[in-house]
């Protein structure tokens, strides 16, 4: 029998040769965001441009730049068949012309569909050197790809020795692979965005209402992250958490977010995808107290309400008066997706003094445009329901919607949206018959 690095010599090949591995056809699933294999979606589109393959249908989560720049081109469109779990600025535009798709999906269900609704015949990422044991670890991104890894029928790694060995169950077996590259590039960043001015009065305000020794969630977003920042004084947080961010890095080297009192998974740090800088991901290498898990098991919403004081934090585009919150639909197109928004609102109101929170700005393009509106503009999507809103947060206050009437919540969003929109709001809501 092969010893493991024998196994791995066998099967390291190029880029070029392990896309002969796809056939005519195929359906391939790629790793999320920074997972994503650069030199494996350049090899495929080469192969794909020069007539090798076609009919291919492609599925990822948050495409970032390289697939843009390679499986996302314009000019493969009628070769590669490309859909997301979660739109981004990389396929943004091809969907809303119709060159790729957008697949609705909760976070927590993209395995089950993977596993039960699809037949992937190749899966490929980007994922950490294999240890002595002749494992490979998933990295930043275990999401769906722990479940693809595990049910298709080809499975190709790309290795990266930028990319975190991160524990949890997140390995992957060189007896499970059917080829290995090598591509020691650095792995992408995104680093925080600037903070704006309404961050440092959303994010203390928020801060305030989460507890001691609550376990916390942050979605995408300036807001999520100015919170982490007013977190500093609080006293052992817990992470459970779809994504792990920069901000969770200054919580935990600075001892605030200990885990030690978390119901589940006590002083791990648990997550489902990751993306930030070098300096984020060096951290996570080899980090015991950090661990990541099937978005099935982080994302679920009885998993989530688990955790006793759980607190979810997300961004929305807009609200309307009756409370319900759009994230992913912007200017009748799609903008992102419905990701783990829900998951972790549903899950955080059913844990035990658990609060969620959606947060936005109140208004939009310099103060010109309201982001509370009457009603969500016709075609436009519901990621949270009204009766699922909990906690709405923009510059001019919190709320708290539940248990409230629909004359009570109309009230309560007009006085959280910009002065100089309330009385048309007020009148909106006089129409609808709210008020």
């Amino acid at each position: 029998m092969k010893s493991y690095e024998q196994q791995y010599r066998a099967k390291l090949t190029s880029p070029d040769h392990a896309m002969e591995h796809v056939r005519n056809g195929d359906t391939i699933i790629y790793g999320m965001s920074i997972a994503q294999p650069p030199a494996l979606l350049a090899a495929l589109a080469n192969r794909a441009r020069h007539g090798g393959v076609s009919g291919l249908k492609m599925y990822t989560f948050l495409p970032r730049d390289p697939a843009a720049r390679t499986v996302l081109s314009p000019d493969l469109a009628d070769i590669i068949e490309h859909h997301s779990w979660f739109v981004t600025a990389a396929d943004r535009d091809s969907v809303k012309v119709g060159l790729n798709y957008h697949v609705p999906s909760y976070l927590h269900q993209i395995p089950q569909l993977v596993e039960d609704y699809m037949e992937t015949d190749v899966a490929m990422a980007t994922v950490s050197p294999m240890d002595k044991a002749g494992f490979f670890s998933l990295g930043t991104a275990n999401d769906y790809f722990s479940t693809a890894a595990r049910t298709c029928k080809k499975l190709i790694l790309e290795v990266n020795n930028a990319m975190p060995r991160v524990f949890g169950d997140s390995f992957i077996h060189i007896s499970e692979v059917t080829a290995v590259v090598e591509n020691h590039v650095p792995l992408m960043e995104l680093p925080p965005s600037n903070a704006k001015p309404e961050d440092d009065i959303i994010g203390p305000a928020i801060a305030a209402l989460i507890p001691d020794g609550a376990t916390i969630q942050l979605g995408i977003g300036n807001v999520p992250n100015a919170v982490a920042r007013y977190l500093m004084n609080h006293a052992d947080l817990g992470i459970h958490s779809e994504m792990f961010t920069e901000g969770m890095v200054d919580l935990i080297e600075n001892g605030v977010a200990t885990g030690a009192q978390k119901s589940i998974h006590p002083h791990k740090h648990v997550f489902t995808t990751a993306a930030g800088t070098k300096r984020m991901y060096e951290f996570m290498n080899d980090n015991p107290s950090i661990e990541s898990y099937s978005a099935a098991h982080v994302c679920s919403p009885a998993v989530i309400a688990k955790n006793t004081k759980m607190i979810s934090i997300n961004s929305v585009l807009e609200v309307d008066l009756l409370g319900q919150a759009n994230a992913e639909h912007l200017e009748g197109a799609t903008f992102s997706g419905t990701g783990g928004q829900l998951d972790f609102v549903r899950g955080a109101f059913a844990s035990k003094g658990g609060k969620s929170f959606l947060a936005f700005y109140a208004t939009a393009k310099g103060g010109t445009i309201s982001r509370v509106v009457p009603q969500l503009p016709p075609g436009a999507v519901v990621t949270t329901p009204r009766a699922d809103t909990h906690y709405l947060a923009t510059e001019y206050g919190i709320i708290d919607l539940k248990g409230k009437s629909t004359r009570e919540r109309a009230l309560a969003i007009i006085s959280i949206a910009a002065p100089q929109f309330r009385d048309d709001l007020t009148r909106a809501a006089e129409d609808m018959y709210l008020i």
